[in-house]
């Protein structure tokens, strides 16, 4: 039998893997559950203190038995203080990942951050890397810091515990000294009724089955705000949700963001959404940022042919049209990535030089930076 024929692997080469793998996760996993770690060995300095969080080069990747899947590869931007960072890109691309890394919620042993680093900023000149972080001391930055509302909330809530029970674990863990149980729960109350539900002490004794998809939703986020973190991550708040509360969700988002003055990242696939709550757009391909800078710069002219032909399957208000257009093509195998810029397969705008290796960040302006050899110096000159 062949070892290795249309992506089929032999018995024998699949334990090899395994072996291997398990080899090289159990490096990592004693690194990063030792105990009494010198604070040293994690604290670092923010390249720019006005930046809640640092993403740079960051490495992710998850050791299957078919081979390393390297889902986050050399991914680098900054999320500043106050502001909404969009994160978008087709299924697939990275972005769930990243924040998953930042929240070291990663699934384990297969999923590792291998390179880079994500500095969190924790304000007075202090930050950590959260790549090095110890998982006793993460379990301080959740909540308090780093909080995340997640994409399905009958998935993230447990059905056997009631809403209030569950408001109440967060606040009791990690602002529960000195508090009764009375004050937690006059502090899980006030924080349904901040996200808008109206019979906040009903809503308390229920159970998650009993709330409707938009209720359960303002629930999570109550839940990820409660400790007031400088950083919420919103993945996919809204795309379970009809379009009217879905409105009522982003508003409420970004009112809570100004009340806390906290930083919010924004995974989505809807471009309006972006359009509306961020303030900077990252642009995910195959594991890479392809394009990122101001919203403005982004949606008036985008550079890179992903990111154009990201705009132009969006409906425009007014404008009929037989068909959508869709990119043509599919995401190359994660687990064997070409040596050349990932996108070329799909690409209408390729040049001879795009068979080269991947193309290097080029900056347009001083916040607009694109991963593309259309902008290369001698490219740019030969197309003008």
């Amino acid at each position: 039998m062949a070892k290795k024929q249309d992506g089929y692997l032999s018995a024998k080469e699949s334990r090899r893997i395994s072996k291997e793998n398990r080899r090289i996760t159990d490096q990592y996993e004693k690194r990063r559950k030792r105990r009494n770690v010198p604070e040293g060995e994690y604290t670092t300095q923010m390249k720019d203190p006005a930046n809640a969080v640092e993403f740079d080069n960051l490495h992710t990747y998850f050791f299957t038995d078919t081979g390393v899947v390297k889902s986050v590869d050399g991914v680098s931007f900054e999320v500043p203080i106050g502001k909404t960072v969009g994160v978008v890109g087709e299924s697939g691309c990275g972005k769930s990942v990243t924040s998953l890394s930042l929240m070291q919620l990663l699934q384990r042993p297969q999923g590792q951050i291998v390179e880079g680093a994500i500095r969190l900023n924790l304000g007075n000149g202090k930050a950590y890397d959260i790549a090095k972080t110890p998982a006793d001391k993460m379990q301080g930055l959740r909540g308090n810091y780093i909080s995340m509302i997640f994409q399905e909330p009958m998935t993230s809530l447990n059905p056997v515990f009631r809403i209030g029970a569950q408001i109440d674990e967060v606040i009791s863990l990690h602002e529960g000294e000195g508090k009764t149980k009375e004050d937690i729960k006059k502090r899980t109350i006030e924080m349904l009724e901040t996200v808008g539900i109206a019979n906040s002490e009903g809503v308390y004794q229920m159970y998650p089955h009993e709330l409707s998809g938009g209720m359960r939703q303002r629930v999570m986020i109550a839940m990820a705000l409660a400790c007031n973190p400088k950083i919420i991550i919103a993945d996919e708040p809204t795309t379970a949700l009809d379009v009217t509360i879905q409105a009522q969700i982003l508003d409420l988002l970004r009112n809570l963001k100004d009340r806390i003055n906290s930083s919010i990242m924004l995974i989505t696939h809807d471009l309006g959404v972006i359009a509306e709550m961020a303030d900077y757009v990252v642009v995910m391909y195959a594991g890479r940022v392809v394009e990122k800078g101001t919203v403005e710069e982004i949606f008036a002219h985008p550079s890179h042919p992903y990111t154009i032909g990201l705009m132009a399957s969006k409906p425009v208000v007014g404008k009929k049209v037989d068909r959508l257009y869709s990119i043509p093509g599919k995401v190359p195998n994660p687990v064997n990535m070409p040596d050349y810029c990932y996108f070329k397969d799909r690409c209408e705008m390729q040049l001879p030089c795009c068979s080269g290796e991947y193309p290097c960040e080029i900056s347009l302006s001083p916040t607009h930076k694109v991963s593309c050899y259309r902008y290369y110096e001698e490219n740019r000159k030969a197309g003008e």
